[in-house]
């Protein structure tokens, strides 16, 4: 069983997070492995050791700034981590993001099989969750998402998924591309063994010439401009002598809050 798992380094979400040329500010000691690919990391590692063998792949298309996202899965426990950097690349959204993850995954499969390629439901910096299925488009593959609950025997993939009141058991054949939500699992903590394994592991660093782009994947969205959150307003405390819910009331209807 060989396992790619897409991940992201994102601006840690209790830091104060901003633009610069409409574009996500990014600084290396302000970043952190995004939340919601761990979840896509601990999926790939239980497949595997259910399988008995395996290996899993750390995947990210990002600048070498973005190298600490894969060191963070090193200590989770893959066993290779590939950065795809190229200047080409610099503002890529989803659509050119899903183009460049799919021409990493070919270049591995030109090496051996992949099974199956896993993802996060979101990340925290765009909460866009189109790049499984886009991904899924770029590779000819089933794509099935958003799972709660995964399972793989003889060639199948099986996944149970939930939407408010309707639960959903599908299935696919492999290869697939896989998204799984943040209640999927519980992601492992590092231990002492695999954070020491990790400091000797080396990022892979592949260009776009390398995966076979030779010009930058089209773009299909923009950011035409932006701008700091407004401050909030200062609270208004009202002191409630009898009259309080007509204040409350007074208040939702004039701020069109009902």
């Amino acid at each position: 069983m060989r396992i790619v798992v897409t991940v992201k380094y994102v601006p840690d979400i209790n830091t104060d997070r901003g633009f610069e040329d409409c574009r996500v500010r990014r600084t290396p000691d302000e970043g952190t492995l995004n939340e919601l690919d761990e979840n896509a990391v601990e999926a790939a590692l239980q497949i595997v050791e259910a399988a008995g063998s395996g290996e899993v792949v750390a995947l990210t298309v990002a600048p070498p700034d973005g190298d600490p996202a894969l060191r963070k899965a090193f200590q989770l426990g893959v066993d290779r981590g590939v950065r795809v950097s190229d200047d080409i690349l610099a503002g890529a959204d989803y659509f050119a993001t899903a183009a460049a993850l799919a021409a990493a995954v070919r270049k591995l499969e030109s090496e051996g099989p992949v099974d199956l390629v896993i993802t996060g439901m979101a990340a925290l910096d765009g909460l866009g969750s189109v790049v499984p299925t886009l991904l899924g488009a770029e590779l000819g593959r089933p794509a099935l998402t958003l799972a709660k609950k995964v399972g793989v025997s003889d060639g199948v993939l099986s996944v149970t998924r939930e939407h408010d009141d309707v639960t959903e058991e599908l299935s696919a054949p492999l290869p697939a591309v896989l998204s799984v939500t943040d209640t999927a699992n519980q992601p492992r903590l590092p231990n002492f063994k695999r954070i020491m394994a990790a400091r000797g592991k080396q990022v892979e660093a592949w260009t776009a010439s390398d995966i076979g782009l030779d010009s930058a994947p089209a773009v299909r969205t923009r950011a035409l401009n932006a701008a700091p959150r407004p401050e909030r307003p200062e609270a208004e405390l009202v002191t409630d002598k009898g009259e309080g819910g007509k204040a409350l009331a007074a208040y939702l209807i004039t701020n069109d809050l009902v």
